[in-house]
């Protein structure tokens, strides 16, 4: 197998992600140590192939770090069905004494494809 560095130039490197989903809760805005802010949400996604009520579906974590982004996940309903694009990223962090890491979508844009009904925002 050919490593990274000697496949420059021949091959196109791509890291997008298009999810479109439920939110399942009101996104977290959070300040960390080092003074930026990130709004942090939940996309629930049926798994492909499966009927929307079978219970199957990847609860998805989408990272706000841009400004615009930040402001358009702030605004989302529970239940909202939206739209994000962005990347995936590998996140590493400390837990106790172990590191571990998690994957979460990196959203460049969060837009709202349908607002949530009123019976189910009640």
């Amino acid at each position: 197998m050919e490593d990274i560095a000697g496949m420059a130039g021949t091959e196109e490197w791509v890291n997008e992600v298009r999810l479109v989903g439920r939110v399942s809760g009101a996104g977290e805005e959070r300040e960390l140590p080092s003074g930026d802010v990130v709004v942090q949400l939940r996309v629930v996604v049926p798994r492909a192939g499966t009927d929307h009520g079978s219970g199957r579906v990847d609860t998805i974590d989408v990272a706000c770090w841009t400004a615009r982004s930040r402001r358009s996940a702030m605004r989302l309903a529970p239940d909202s069905v939206v739209e994000v694009d962005g990347a995936l990223r590998r996140r590493f962090f400390r837990a106790g004494a172990a590191t571990v890491s998690r994957y979460e979508v990196e959203a460049r844009r969060v837009a709202v494809v349908r607002k949530p009904s009123l019976a189910r925002v009640r």
